[in-house]
């Protein structure tokens, strides 16, 4: 069931899963418009001059998406088939895994280029490893999300690890950046145990899969990179996409698939939530001495940022099916802190399958780009292992 509520935004199916649809950069409200599954758009108005992108080619914004977190909605139909607020032809750019400096600037670099905007899901060390990316990514637009701490595999998590995870995460991330994020998260490996989904429906934080998958974390090709995408989206028509902006092929190739996307007539839609994501005390005060330590070491003795592939072990390895889970509140589930359209077409869609090393009697030496060198934002936090 649908119902507006007095200020205009979508209410759907009572308390969990309600979007609301804004005009693109909030520029402009023109008719109203319902979808056959009842979500409802504004469409766009022509936005004011000072806004206009000086690139006549670019992708732009076709409009934003308002997403209401209340009571954890799921999204992405890799996973869920909760809430599909997608148009035909329509996709969401989000990037996980980063900020780095190297590689992050270049996409955002592509991004503006096209006066387009994406979501970011950072990783909590890195985001205190790189502070001044954090808010560079948040000045340019873009939404920022968190991925866990430190990426570690949901599934091989007990409660309190799982819960520290998600904390530390969004504390590190918020305090980064100085101010309150949105309440969107995205599981490492898209590996999503029932509790921790309860847990985050507690702290209503939107819970994001993907539709498409661009594997970009399987090769430093950026044109393997985009032919696996485009065949992708010529399966599903539409969707939410993964890239990572701490791989090589990502950081090199998005430009060209900003322009492939408009040349195909792809249309961009971008995510903001209706509130932001609240805190918790202790991990902001954990997630603080991170960023005091950080600051010293930098001081003390600087150091080079490098490219770097973030490193995966076998116990990290991702989930090979997906987990369908009930639906009902958790009875026991821990304290909250205070503070449109039709199906996509039929495909099968796998999860991501990270590479691994096969055993044989004289192996090949990794290239170097493959060895398991730890990055520096890897060092600076071994203290907390």
């Amino acid at each position: 069931m649908t119902a507006m509520n007095g200020a205009g935004r979508l209410s759907r199916g009572g308390s969990r899963g309600r979007v609301a649809a804004l005009s693109a950069l909030a520029l402009g409200i023109g008719a109203l418009t319902a979808t056959s599954d009842g979500v409802l758009t504004r469409a766009l108005a022509a936005p004011p001059p000072e806004n206009t992108c000086a690139n006549p080619g670019a992708l732009g914004v076709e409009r934003i998406v308002e997403i209401d977190t209340k009571g954890g909605p799921l999204l992405g139909n890799l996973q869920y088939k909760e809430i599909d607020f997608l148009k035909p032809g329509e996709v969401v750019l989000t990037f996980d895994d980063g900020p780095s400096r190297q590689s992050t600037n270049r996409v955002l670099d592509a991004l503006a280029a096209h006066c387009t905007r994406a979501t970011f899901f950072m990783v909590g060390r890195m985001a205190v490893a790189e502070p001044d990316m954090v808010r560079k990514v948040d000045s340019l637009g873009h939404t920022v999300g968190t991925h866990s701490w430190s990426h570690a595999n949901q599934a091989s998590l007990g409660a309190d690890r799982s819960k520290r995870e998600i904390e530390l995460g969004i504390s590190a991330v918020s305090a980064a950046l100085g101010r309150p994020i949105a309440p969107f998260f995205r599981f490492p490996y898209l590996s999503d145990p029932k509790g921790a989904i309860r847990y985050l429906e507690q702290r209503d934080q939107g819970i994001f899969s993907i539709d498409v998958d661009t594997k970009d974390f399987q090769t430093r090709s950026a044109s393997v990179m985009q032919q696996r995408l485009f065949r992708e989206l010529q399966s599903h028509g539409k969707g939410i996409i993964l890239f990572h902006d701490i791989q090589h092929s990502t950081a090199t190739g998005i430009a060209s698939v900003l322009d492939e996307l408009k040349k195909r007539g792809f249309k961009i839609v971008h995510m903001v939530p209706k509130g932001t994501a609240t805190t918790i005390a202790e991990f902001d005060a954990a997630a603080r001495k991170e960023l005091e330590r950080r600051n010293a070491l930098a001081t003390a003795a600087p150091l080079a940022n490098r490219s770097m592939v973030w490193p995966v072990t076998q116990g990290d390895a991702p989930p090979t099916t997906s987990v369908r889970r009930s639906r009902q509140p958790a009875a026991n589930a821990p304290p909250a802190a205070s503070a449109g359209s039709p199906a996509p077409p039929t495909a099968t869609v796998k999860p991501p399958q990270h590479d691994q090393a096969t055993a044989t009697d004289s192996p090949r030496p990794k290239p170097s780009w493959k060895r398991e060198e730890l990055p520096w934002q890897e060092q600076m936090f071994k203290h907390l292992r």
